[in-house]
């Protein structure tokens, strides 16, 4: 069980982070913009089930000391050389899933709709561009409240984005983030991140909430797993279909070129470090023994492919 006096210490600084003016106010305009995917959408079948990437956008943020808390920035800069990829910044995309069973379309996590950074908002268009109108998304499936994965529920002017969907939310994670007690505990910088809460989520309630137990079955062949740590109850969905697997990672680790590769170390955002790396190594040990697929919400889009073991970590290999 987490303590409150836990995560109202050493996580507060990474949720504030997330808050939605912190999160691209770091960006350098002197990098340039991160580019972003054309077309922002990719199909894929899992048996009888279709997975839909889609890509809201992208931030691009310098790459500093306070990105990874527990290693040398020589020694992070380094791994990322040794990949051929950039070492001043990284590029954070923002890719929710929708999976299609029996009918009904299933949107896991929703970017920020008209609330984000310039390099964001792509969803709408995205879901367009595969076919699909806001309306069409029957259920929305939230992994976690930090801000990129929840602002996207409802427009600035405060409508539904998707006026059709029921909203599926783990329990320890909606618990948290609505407890008032915890609100006024917390510094100034944070209560941004409990506000947005209670905006995108705090009226709804009856048959347009379901309030889940990680762990359930949310539908035939859909089911949720316990992912604590980068925050209190975050929680990854899995599907499964004649025979095929797949497991939406969420925020599990947010650049896997980093965070895979070395699971024992800790972004920024991580709200419980110690937990956070303990949920990274049981995680990637199941999927790569099980050969799942597997999705990422600031994974390189497609943002989907399997891992394989690589040292002491692991490697991301793209579908």
């Amino acid at each position: 069980m987490m303590q409150r006096r836990h995560f109202l210490s050493a996580g507060l600084a990474g949720a504030a982070a997330l808050s939605w003016p912190h999160l691209w106010a770091q960006n350098a305009p002197n990098f340039g913009p991160p580019t972003l995917p054309n077309p922002g959408f990719r199909k894929f079948q899992l048996g009888a089930m279709e997975l839909i990437a889609l890509n809201d956008g992208a931030v691009r943020r310098p790459l500093g000391e306070e990105f990874v808390t527990n290693a040398a920035l020589t020694e992070v800069k380094g791994l990322l050389a040794a990949q051929n990829l950039p070492t001043d910044y990284v590029d954070i995309p923002f890719n929710p899933f929708v999976i299609v069973s029996e009918g009904k379309r299933f949107l896991i996590d929703t970017g920020f709709a008209d609330n984000g950074p310039p390099t964001a908002g792509r969803l709408r268009a995205n879901l367009a561009a595969a076919g699909l109108q806001l309306g069409d998304i029957d259920h929305v499936i939230i992994s976690h409240y930090h801000g990129d994965h929840i602002l996207g529920l409802r427009n600035r002017d405060g409508s539904l984005v998707y006026p059709n969907a029921v909203v599926h939310v783990p329990a320890p994670e909606h618990a948290f983030w609505m407890d008032d007690a915890r609100m006024n505990a917390a510094p100034e910088a944070m209560r941004g991140a409990f506000m947005a809460a209670r905006r995108s989520l705090g009226d709804l309630s009856g048959d347009r909430l379901n309030i889940f137990q990680p762990g359930v079955e949310l539908a035939p062949g859909i089911g949720t797993v316990a992912a604590f740590g980068h925050t209190p109850g975050m929680t990854m969905v899995t599907a499964r279909s004649q025979g095929q697997s797949f497991m939406y990672l969420a925020d599990l680790t947010n650049v896997p070129a980093l965070f895979a590769r070395n699971p024992d170390w800790s972004v920024t955002f991580d709200m419980d470090a110690t937990q956070a790396r303990e949920t990274r190594r049981r995680v990637f040990e199941q999927v790569v023994r099980e050969r799942m697929l597997v999705g990422g919400y600031h994974f390189p889009f497609p943002a989907l492919g399997t891992f394989v073991a690589e040292g002491g970590g692991y490697q991301f290999v793209p579908a």
